[in-house]
């Protein structure tokens, strides 16, 4: 007997369990549309309307349930999806590691005992394991393409202005967009055109990527650098050609101090959280909104300007052609290998090295799975408007890879 959208998500929400989900939604299917028959895991930092938007934290959980759905929960909704419930998330999305040390953290089903990655873990998770088709979650520095690697899914960051942000908790809402999940290529452009105001147009695939001579490319594990170059390797096969250059632009961006953005935004939008419940909140992440008090306003305006800086000529250098890199410069570590604060700073700004230059430069980027390095992905980065030549590019790569 074949299934019924309804009977689907009845089935996802009973497999759905802690520590990928904070809670389960009981909210019937409303109605019939292009993602009928898919469920999504939702960020439990996206209004939905009736629940507590906790963000990863305790510090939220006596707030009042939101009146009304996010807008990309809503749109999500008006076409069909299934809703099964928040998904788990690092406290505030400030990681890109994924734990959390009050709802648990969720692991990968790739490598045993191995993160998801973060912050948007549980949906990853989720996603993965087959509960949810579609994770619909957030990026201010990698935060749906990490844990795409580490799980091998589709991971897409859109340029931020083109994904409504409205009833989405913000960490830094200069970095912030929508990212979304998913196992297959071919569903990433419904999704997307469900959370644009307009459909993404057809677009050429692009026919060549960048790749740095000098970032994003020391410290990689050696299953990362082999698979990249395997990657490498199938885009010629493919016809893409790979041009390798060494380009001022990736030194200037590495010299920006970009922790600056959430460190300071974070407390500009949970500053009282901070300062009358620091005592609950992840002490790593306490920690990481407290150097905002080390950042005065004349420095936080010369990392803005720097910022906008390298926006624009991003668009200038790159045009239509990708970025290509390790979208991690390792495998998924293991939970019980980042125990240790010195250990979990250094993964932590290793995992993020390579995301954040999306972010920054105000572009889009998408993180492919590699089946033959499981939790090891390629990132294709774009500049500002990019999205469809990108996503072309996707669907084109999908059987290459």
């Amino acid at each position: 007997m074949t299934q019924t959208p309804q009977s689907l998500l009845k089935a996802a929400r009973d497999a759905a369990t802690a520590p990928d989900f904070t809670r389960v939604f009981d909210d019937p299917i409303t109605c019939d549309g292009p993602l009928s028959g898919l469920n999504a895991a939702v960020k439990d930092l996206f209004d939905v309307a009736g629940y507590v938007t906790r963000a990863g934290t305790v510090a939220r959980r006596d707030l009042a349930p939101a009146k009304r759905d996010a807008v990309s929960v809503a749109r999500l909704r008006a076409a069909g999806a299934g809703l099964i419930g928040h998904a788990n998330m690092t406290e505030y999305a400030y990681s890109g590691l994924g734990l959390n040390p009050h709802y648990g953290t969720p692991l990968t089903p790739l490598r045993d005992g191995c993160i998801a990655g973060g912050s948007t873990s549980g949906g990853a998770s989720a996603v993965a394991r087959g509960i949810a088709d579609i994770a619909l979650g957030t990026d201010t520095g990698g935060s749906a393409r990490i844990p795409a690697a580490f799980c091998g899914l589709f991971g897409f960051k859109p340029t931020a202005a083109t994904i409504s942000r409205d009833g989405a908790v913000p960490l830094s809402h200069s970095l912030d967009s929508v990212g979304v999940m998913t196992r297959e290529a071919a569903l990433l452009r419904p999704v997307l055109d469900t959370l644009r105001d307009a459909p993404l147009p057809m677009a050429a695939a692009p026919r060549a990527v960048i790749v740095p001579g000098n970032f994003g490319m020391d410290g990689l594990d050696a299953d990362i650098a082999e698979a990249f170059e395997t990657a490498l390797a199938s885009l010629q096969k493919a016809g893409v050609a790979v041009r390798r250059l060494s380009l001022d632009i990736f030194e200037r961006y590495r010299a920006l101090p970009v922790w600056q953005f959430s460190a300071v935004e974070s407390r500009a939008h949970h500053g009282a959280e901070y300062d009358g419940m620091r005592d609950v909140l992840d002490p790593r992440v306490a920690a990481r909104m407290a150097r905002a008090d080390g950042v005065s306003a004349i420095d936080f305006a010369r990392t803005l300007a720097a910022r906008a800086t390298l926006a624009r000529e991003a668009a200038r250098l790159f045009g239509d052609t990708p970025v290509a890199l390790p979208s991690v410069a390792i495998m998924p570590p293991r939970l019980a290998d980042l125990q240790d604060d010195a250990a979990y700073d250094r993964i932590n700004l290793l995992a993020l090295r390579n995301t954040s230059l999306g972010n920054v430069i105000d572009g889009c980027s998408v993180s492919l799975p590699l089946p033959d390095h499981p939790g090891a992905g390629l990132m294709l980065t774009a500049a500002h408007g990019q999205d469809a030549r990108l996503l072309a590019m996707t669907e084109m790569l999908q059987g290459a890879l």
